[in-house]
């Protein structure tokens, strides 16, 4: 994410929250303090994303018990002070000429095990470890891959917000043309419409056609659709800094018998998915339940992916709904439901919501047709 996609409008106040919160989650973790550089996580926890991506050293500092530290390089301190979280911290700049390792050794401990966000540069982690050689690190998905999963009610009202939106984009996208068009074409009306519900950022438009569909994560290309084609659309994007993302699956013209009896199959397999959210049960189970309703029918071998992914400040991120995932779900978690089905060189199907945990359920945040929609 950067500074050009829009940001979602949370106060100092709820940054300075977030950052407590981390700060006593790395503590609990047995960490000494987390490390945060430019990307999501940096995001989340202050509102500032740089408007460049830059080698100079940026970097959040997070430990229990201390006030958080922003390490910036000083031209770029004026925007770091813009930034709705600013207020909750101490900003650090250092000049061009200057040791920015030294900056931040002098803010941690001698010694401990650190958080760092897995986007941090190499470069920059390994000067750290040589200015401060008894150090260890971790990446924050391995020491706090929860830090993010749940979300607010002002959260979970933003996510809300990109589902509609991105059904808004479905709802116009299925009465244009598809036959005689190629699939960049209709990408492109896709990208368009996401926009112009409100999307700052568009992070796919997948077409996929006939057989091309049976590649879950198919680049659109030229493929001219035809009448006769399953077409797979799996969209998304950021809308006021929170991701959508949803798949549905039409045919142009009249689908074969088979052809209904595999998108029927896969949304029977979506509502299983959707039937097994519910607070204190293991994301594997979302995944088992999607899968044996497909294993059953006979195309287990035919669904080649997890059933799902956590989504927030990014389209993808904890938690993840597959087989040995035991994390409990917990109300406020948001992920997708997205189990397929893809027969090479044929077609495939999938259909996915946005789902967030209730207190005794689930509550998808997508509302457009599951069934079968012909388009022309």
């Amino acid at each position: 994410m950067t500074g050009s996609s829009k940001l979602a409008p949370f106060t100092a106040d709820d940054y300075r929250a977030r950052m407590e919160r981390a700060a006593r989650a790395a503590a609990d973790a047995g960490l000494a303090g987390l490390l945060v550089a430019p990307g999501p996580d940096l995001v989340w926890l202050t509102g500032y994303a740089p408007t460049a991506d830059t080698e100079r050293l940026t970097l959040l500092v997070l430990a229990a018990g201390q006030d958080p530290v922003l390490v910036v390089p000083t031209l770029e301190a004026p925007d770091a002070e813009k930034a709705a979280g600013a207020p909750a911290l101490t900003l650090r700049d250092w000049t061009d000429g200057k040791d920015p390792y030294a900056t931040t050794a002098a803010l941690l401990e001698s010694t401990g095990r650190f958080g760092v966000s897995d986007n941090a540069w190499a470069m920059h982690l390994l000067a750290l470890q040589k200015a401060l050689p008894d150090t260890a690190y971790a990446s924050l998905t391995e020491a706090l891959p929860m830090l993010r999963a749940v979300k607010d009610e002002a959260e979970l009202r933003l996510l809300a917000a990109a589902g509609a939106a991105a059904d808004a984009t479905f709802e116009e996208i299925r009465k244009v043309p598809f036959a005689g068009r190629r699939e960049s074409d209709l990408a492109a009306d896709l990208a368009g419409l996401l926009r112009r519900f409100g999307h700052a950022q568009v992070d796919f438009t997948i077409v996929a056609s006939g057989p091309n569909g049976a590649n879950p994560h198919h680049e659109v290309g030229d493929r001219v659709i035809e009448r006769g084609d399953m077409v797979v659309l799996d969209f998304g994007g950021l809308k006021d800094g929170y991701g959508s993302d949803t798949s549905r699956t039409v045919h142009v013209g009249e689908p074969t018998d088979e052809e209904r009896r595999v998108h029927d199959l896969v949304r029977e397999a979506q509502e299983a998915g959707f039937r097994a959210v519910r607070p204190g049960a293991a994301c594997q189970d979302v995944d088992r339940a999607a899968r044996a309703v497909i294993a059953d029918a006979g195309y287990g071998e035919y669904f080649i992916h997890r059933t799902g992914h956590g989504i927030g400040v990014t389209t993808h991120e904890p938690p993840y709904m597959i087989e040995g995932e035991e994390q409990p779900l917990v109300p406020g978690m948001c992920f997708s439901v997205e189990p397929g089905v893809y027969l090479p060189g044929r077609f495939g199907v999938r259909i996915e919501d946005i789902v967030t945990v209730t207190e005794d359920g689930g509550r998808r945040l997508n509302d457009t047709p599951r069934e079968m929609v012909i388009v022309d």
